[in-house]
């Protein structure tokens, strides 16, 4: 794809994400249980990837997946101030570091929609628990979606590791961290700077890492449809 379709492709999902933020600020109790869905989904991550946390070698790419990819934050509160920095984005960085954000924000639009969906497939089950959640998970079903959040995920992961061989990104991430502070895009720019240190730091690229994590997550969604009682028990942990 070329700069000029991921800076569209990017403001679509700037666009879209906008639109499902909408419900937090007007159903509070929805909001909440949200968060909560989160907290849990965020504990069952790292029980899952718990031996790439540990390792020395993956631990800073374990970390960045579990805390901005898979459990990614909020990218798009200031939609237009995203835009007015885009032209910026669009020269500094380069068709992967463009790739990125634009996969990033589609990730965090398609995990802000499912996570919506499971939200109100759980009602007002507390705590969650595991037969809960996998129940909901049957309920909300959308196997397509759930396999192209995996998707992006290894997109995502490759994109992140070709950037760490790019000598200049580092240099134009500096250069655009000042205008990106300013137009209240520090979230993004930390986003860009935390993945390329994540990546940088693993000895011999990233591939090991990204098929580790996409297979784990891609037997774990494949097992909770099926519903296998086992499902959320495969990775580290079993």
């Amino acid at each position: 794809m070329s700069k000029e379709s991921f800076h569209d492709l990017l403001l679509a999902e700037l666009d879209r994400s906008a639109d499902l933020r909408t419900r937090f600020f007007e159903d509070a109790a929805f909001a909440e249980r949200r968060a909560l869905l989160r907290v849990w989904q965020a504990a069952r991550l790292a029980q899952t990837h718990r031996d790439l946390l540990e390792s020395p070698r993956f631990h800073d790419a374990a970390q960045f997946f579990l805390v901005d990819l898979y459990g990614p934050k909020d990218l798009s509160r200031h939609v237009e101030d995203v835009r007015r920095i885009l032209p910026l984005m669009t020269k500094m960085l380069s068709d992967s570091g463009l790739e990125t954000v634009a996969h990033a924000m589609e990730l965090n639009v398609l995990s802000e929609s499912l996570d919506g969906a499971m939200v109100e497939a759980l009602g007002e089950k507390r705590p969650i628990t595991e037969a809960s959640y996998a129940a909901a998970y049957r309920t909300v079903g959308r196997a397509e979606d759930r396999q192209r959040q995996i998707d992006l995920i290894a997109l995502l992961g490759e994109a992140l590791d070709r950037l760490t061989h790019q000598r200049l990104i580092g240099m134009a991430l500096k250069v655009m961290r000042k205008p990106a502070e300013i137009a209240g895009l520090g979230e993004l720019q930390g986003f860009l700077e935390r993945g390329y240190r994540a990546f940088g730091a693993m000895r011999g690229g990233a591939g090991e890492f990204v098929s580790i994590v996409v297979s784990r997550e891609r037997a774990i969604s494949e097992a909770l449809l099926a519903g296998d009682p086992d499902a959320l028990q495969q990775g580290s942990a079993s």
